[in-house]
């Protein structure tokens, strides 16, 4: 998984290094956003990683119940999840832009490669209830494990959309 992770930061490297100032406005296929707001959408997946492991940890040390509730709540609140998704994803393009993408996908992967290499091999199996609707990468329940490979999906899934040199 820590290779998949390097992959996944140098094609991110390598698509920002090819786009143009056209590329990076021109719309993505599939979504409402531009290539430069979906590049950072790619690079959110592993942020929200580190994010999603501190709850899986302590949720899957608790009665499953309490991880269903949870899951319940998020997904009963998915409309709201899917605006904050799409605006929040623009807004922060602004911040973490062409010039900066590329900088915060090293920093965050680089935080991962680290918590990956200590997770102690008993959380790996640590599991939580999930708002499946929030995402298609999410099952309706989800381990430490998968919580890990989710960002790959989800970049792999995202890198496709892109509309790069077209």
């Amino acid at each position: 998984m820590a290779a998949e992770f390097e992959g996944a930061r140098r094609r991110l490297h390598a698509l920002v290094d090819s786009c143009t100032d056209d590329d990076f406005a021109r719309r993505s296929r599939g979504t409402r956003w531009t290539n430069e707001q979906l590049l950072f959408h790619m690079v959110f997946g592993f942020m929200v990683v580190a994010r999603l492991l501190p709850l899986v940890r302590l949720f899957g040390r608790l009665p499953g119940r309490a991880g269903r509730a949870c899951a319940w709540l998020l997904d009963a609140g998915t409309p709201i999840f899917d605006v904050v998704n799409y605006y929040g994803s623009c807004a922060a393009a602004l911040v973490f832009n062409r010039h900066r993408v590329a900088g915060q996908c090293d920093r965050v992967i680089a935080k991962l490669q680290y918590k990956l290499a200590n997770e102690p091999e008993a959380d790996f199996a640590l599991a939580m209830a999930f708002p499946a609707r929030w995402d298609p990468f999410f099952s309706a329940v989800m381990t430490v494990e998968d919580v890990y490979r989710y960002p790959l999906r989800h970049f792999d899934f995202h890198e496709l959309q892109l509309t790069i040199r077209e």
